[in-house]
């Protein structure tokens, strides 16, 4: 194994954390990167063992218009800065990746100035992609070229040069021999050429042991571009959205689907993130802003490579405007957090995960089994070693009761509040708190358990909701007769595909829904899921339960109180 399949990544947008110009103007250098130097201590302290920071190198603007490779942007610093940046999170036992804009170049690149300047002539002239001297462009350079997304600012380059390859190559030598980076992320992954993608994987295996190559892909296949010989990562966007939709959809059908989808593919350890430099913040996307606990306990539990984009520990807004990523990527100080972690419960909750997943080989590595799933409730397992972990969240605004399979312990602890449970006839019964979740964990597998007896009451104001409360240290263990006495028989486990959803309410437990009497309506399967009406979805829902066992009635009000058109469309999806 290696250093990554353990780590949690913090990734910084350098240029807007240090609230650098947006354009360059090739000054003196600015010593910006040595602002960030007291952020290491933040990143170790909220548990993060790995910093993904770019883009660094000299740019035009934004910093994926490179111009050169092998100088810091001097918006940011010298070389000597980027140096001593990396040597200091190495000393804290933090692990560093680049962003590699290896995709295209800038517009001031030296190759792109010589064909601009010798045309026909120039050398370089089959370093970038079809440059065409019948054409023109708004530069009126009196020729054309292939860009990215159509943006003639970021000239794309012929991945398929064997100059082109050697010189990239040398500059992954450069980034190793000069700064000591340990892997990159290559920006849009998605369309380099796999032969690059090859050669670029060699030479990381020459180039340092354990060095990491992960990519940006959006959509596809991921297990196209990680493998044995091209990556060893690419980014969850597939996840991403599912983290956030599913919350504000009450449909955890759609995040267990895409779970699996993404199983189908292999044993991939995805880079998984709820926002970054590129996507609006997750606590401006959330509906509900309490959901910012149960997100971020998926996050850092399913499987892959967890990721926290700076500033969302602290639960900060960002939304894009008129276009414009600016919002996305702000200048933030530090010193205005000093308190978050006593302050914040959004830090601390990210902190507590952080040391939670540190002292969790599970969470890494273990193999994942769903154990319960319904609109609102969701439980799975991830087992190494004879030891099971345990995971349990709830979008409800209501306290959910879950009865579980466990492993072979005798009591639970969960991580985050200190609840102990006995296990009781294989199983363990358990209280989840609305809007929140739990991590178990065996307590006598674990002696060295550092757990953290605090609760997380995320609210629309963060930076004003209440502290992390501590729970008393002599809390009394809830025992499994209690759980009974409060529990409803409904939550007992049964295979997945025919779980009812737990009963929150005392009307849930009491009252059989009328809902449940609906006439039915006819389901058409060959009509596709976009055009059907909320009551045919919901017909095609129950007809697709009705497959894996008997339906009863807390099943039939679950899916008639679900009334949102895309909810029901991802749901009726996730049998397929």
């Amino acid at each position: 194994m290696s250093w990554y399949n353990e780590a949690i990544f913090y990734h910084i947008y350098p240029l807007g954390l240090t609230g650098a110009p947006k354009q360059n103007e090739y000054t003196e250098p600015v010593h910006r990167l040595n602002t960030l130097l007291p952020w290491i201590d933040h990143i170790k302290e909220i548990g993060c063992t790995a910093l993904y920071i770019g883009p660094l190198f000299e740019s035009v603007g934004h910093g994926y218009e490179t111009t050169d490779y092998k100088k810091l942007d001097s918006r940011l610093g010298t070389n000597e800065d980027l140096t001593a940046f990396v040597k200091a999170c190495h000393d804290k036992k933090i692990k560093v990746i680049f962003d590699g804009v290896f995709n295209h170049t800038g517009r001031d690149f030296f190759a792109f100035k010589d064909i601009q300047q010798n045309r026909e002539n120039s050398r370089y002239l089959n370093w970038y992609c079809n440059v065409n001297f019948w054409g023109n462009n708004e530069y009126n350079d009196g020729f054309s070229y292939d860009n990215w997304g159509g943006y003639n600012l970021l000239v794309k380059l012929n991945q398929r040069n064997p100059e082109v390859q050697d010189y990239i190559c040398d500059v992954i030598r450069y980034w190793v021999s000069e700064f000591d980076v340990d892997g990159i992320r290559l920006d849009a992954a998605d369309v380099l050429d796999f032969d690059f993608m090859r050669a670029l994987r060699r030479s990381a295996e020459e180039v340092k042991p354990d060095f990491w190559l992960m990519g940006e892909v959006i959509h596809g296949d991921y297990s196209r571009w990680v493998n044995g010989e091209t990556l060893h990562s690419v980014t969850n966007y597939a996840l991403h959205k599912a983290l956030y939709s599913g919350h504000n959809d009450h449909n955890y059908f759609e995040i267990a689907h895409t779970v699996k989808y993404l199983q189908n593919m292999g044993n991939l350890d995805l880079y998984n993130f709820v926002d970054n430099h590129d996507v609006e913040r997750i606590y401006t996307k959330l509906s509900n802003k309490a959901h910012f606990t149960p997100v971020h306990i998926l996050l850092y539990t399913l499987p892959g490579v967890p990721s926290i984009y700076y500033g969302s520990e602290f639960g900060i807004e960002g939304r894009k405007e008129r276009s414009s990523d600016d919002s996305l990527r702000p200048a933030l100080n530090l010193e205005d957090y000093e308190s978050a972690l006593s302050d914040n419960p959004c830090t601390a909750l990210i902190a507590a995960l952080g040391k939670i997943r540190q002292n969790t080989p599970a969470l890494s590595y273990g193999n994942y089994t769903e154990l319960q799933l319904t609109n609102r409730q969701f439980a799975f397992a991830r087992d190494l070693d004879s030891v099971r972990v345990i995971v349990t969240v709830n979008n409800d605004d209501n306290d959910a009761w879950m009865n579980l399979p466990a492993g072979n312990a005798v009591e639970y602890i969960g991580t985050l509040t200190g609840q102990k449970v006995s296990v009781e006839g294989g199983h363990i019964n358990v209280r989840v708190g609305a809007n929140s979740g739990e991590i178990w964990v065996p307590d006598k597998d674990m002696p060295e358990y550092m757990t953290f007896k605090a609760e997380f009451s995320v609210k629309d104001e963060p930076a004003e909701a209440e502290s992390a409360a501590e729970i008393p240290a002599e809390e009394t263990p809830v025992t499994q007769e209690e759980v009974k006495n409060e529990g409803s028989a409904e939550t007992k486990a049964t295979p997945a595909a025919s779980v009812p959803e737990a009963a929150n309410t005392k009307e849930d437990t009491d009252e059989t829904p009328a809902s449940a009497e609906k006439e039915p309506v006819n389901f058409d399967p060959n009509k596709a899921p976009e055009d059907m009406s909320i009551e045919e979805l919901q017909a095609g829902i129950l007809a697709k339960m009705a497959n894996n066992g008997p339906v009863t009635d807390q099943m039939k009000k679950t899916v008639y109180d679900n009334i949102w058109h895309d909810s029901l469309v991802n749901w009726l999806k996730s049998f397929c």
